[in-house]
């Protein structure tokens, strides 16, 4: 029962976090238009969002992997 209590209270402050900071986590990721584009999905408190970026396997050219993390809003406090 202390575990479980716990777990609740860090996804609690988690929660608060993504949703003061205006950030989100990835939650998935696929390549679109013949391997050109990376589209990232990214759990935030208040949504899912989708982010398109320029793909390159160097990451020379675009990015090669999504970012774990990003901030895809503007908090207004």
């Amino acid at each position: 029962m202390g575990k479980l209590i716990k777990w609740i209270v860090a996804l609690a402050v988690m929660y608060g976090v993504f949703l003061f900071s205006g950030y989100g986590v990835l939650i998935g990721s696929n390549q679109n238009v013949g391997g050109l584009g990376l589209q990232c999905k990214y759990l935030t408190a208040r949504n899912v969002v989708i982010a398109q970026y320029l793909h390159g396997d160097n990451g020379v050219i675009g990015v090669a992997d999504c970012p774990l993390f990003k901030k895809v809003e503007t908090v207004v406090d």
